[in-house]
């Protein structure tokens, strides 16, 4: 039974100005593994879809006080997909709200990026 959904889109221009704007900004968004793939650091178009993906699932998960930016992790799986690793408070959160499972799907086309973020019992 699906217990939470979540939407959301990012603009990858204003996206990628915050970052300029404040340098630690993606050390507060992001956790360590999500930063760097196969050694480089992660293009921002795709940072921008992880964010969107985040985004989501603070709605689907239906709160967002106290939930850490970094405690929704998007790594990625065997096969390449983006899987939405729950930790810390975001774990709390799901467990609370009886959600066993998530599932996410990004994407990032035409200067916005998207994530829907779905959570299952």
């Amino acid at each position: 039974m699906i217990v939470g959904l979540g939407v959301d889109v990012v603009d990858l221009a204003r996206f990628e100005r915050a970052v300029s704007r404040t340098p630690r900004l993606k050390e507060r968004l992001f956790a360590p593994d999500e930063l760097v793939v196969d050694g480089r650091e992660r293009p921002l178009r795709s940072l921008a879809a992880r964010f969107a993906a985040k985004e989501a699932a603070r709605k689907a998960l239906g709160a967002t006080a106290g939930m850490r930016w970094v405690d929704l992790a998007v790594v990625t799986g065997p096969e390449g997909e983006p899987i939405l690793d729950l930790r810390g408070t975001a774990a709390e959160r799901a467990r609370a709200i009886g959600a066993a499972r998530v599932h996410v799907s990004m994407s990032h086309d035409a200067g916005v990026a998207t994530a829907t973020v779905i959570a299952e019992s």
